[in-house]
């Protein structure tokens, strides 16, 4: 070596030479902080070795083929999934090219196959609306003693009156033999009146200004026209009337009627006691 050459080029010098000259060895040893490595040439120098490296990359080669061709044959049936997929994401795709809204489609969950299924909700009962009760019209009486049932019906409101009032059987008698003997149980209007035409009624009288079942004159201070022309009225005016006779309870159908009415006939309430007493009890039972 030249005294003058450059200091790497010593370095490089001093290596040890092998006879063929190694490419990467002599790239390890450039520079001056790089350690030298002990030569490889020597791990293959016999035939031997080389041999025994050639056989083992060939098998190495041999079972890396086997398993490539296994993996493409397991992996043929998976192109019908992959066939379904891109086409379920062509659905999609057509769907959201159809809408302006561009939803994106939600992410499709396969169900597990040991998971329960759900339980269905039971459905709420509807409730039940009831329909409106219809209101039970009061059942009419049976006409009993010869009554007609306009007639048996005027009784009853009579006897109804009477039984709110607390007043005794005997004063529901007196109160019908008297509407029978003034009205024959019919609700009057008066000719001399032509007002009291013009409430409900079931014909008209001509004995003055008398109106009503019991035939009782507003002129007398009975009440008004329309007042009397309610039955329900003239009944509740009749009681009270009975009420203030001193020792009515002890008097006859007759004599008590009379004591009311102050009729010019007074024996006539008599014959109507019997009639009056059997409708009494058909309406009271």
């Amino acid at each position: 070596m030249h005294p003058d050459a450059p200091a790497e080029q010593k370095l490089t010098d001093t290596s040890p030479t092998t006879g063929s000259g190694d490419a990467a060895s002599t790239e390890r040893t450039i520079g001056r902080h790089r350690a030298s490595e002990p030569p490889r040439r020597a791990l293959l120098g016999s035939t031997s070795m080389r041999v025994a490296v050639a056989t083992g990359i060939t098998c190495c080669l041999g079972l890396a083929a086997v398993a490539t061709a296994r993996g493409s044959e397991d992996s043929t049936p998976s192109a019908e999934p992959l066939a379904e997929a891109v086409a379920d994401r062509s659905i999609v795709d057509e769907r959201a090219s159809r809408s302006l809204d561009r939803e994106v489609a939600p992410p499709r969950v396969s169900p597990s196959p040991t998971a329960s299924p759900s339980p269905t909700a039971k459905p709420t009962p509807t409730a039940v609306r009831k329909a409106p009760r219809k209101p039970v019209k009061p059942r009419r009486p049976v006409p009993v003693a010869g009554l007609d049932q306009a007639q048996m019906d005027n009784a009853k409101i009579i006897v109804d009156v009477g039984l709110d009032l607390k007043m005794p059987r005997r004063a529901l008698v007196v109160a019908l033999a008297t509407a029978m003997q003034e009205s024959n149980l019919y609700n009057l209007a008066s000719d001399v009146l032509p007002e009291s035409a013009q409430y409900p009624n079931q014909g008209s009288g001509s004995d003055h200004d008398s109106v009503g079942l019991f035939q009782q004159r507003p002129s007398s201070g009975w009440g008004t026209v329309a007042d009397l022309m309610r039955p329900s009225y003239a009944a509740q005016a009749f009681y009270t009337a009975l009420n203030e006779i001193p020792g009515w309870q002890d008097m006859s159908v007759t004599a008590a009627a009379q004591a009311v009415q102050i009729s010019a006939f007074p024996d006539a309430y008599a014959q109507h006691e019997e009639r009056a007493t059997t409708v009494a009890a058909a309406l009271t039972a």
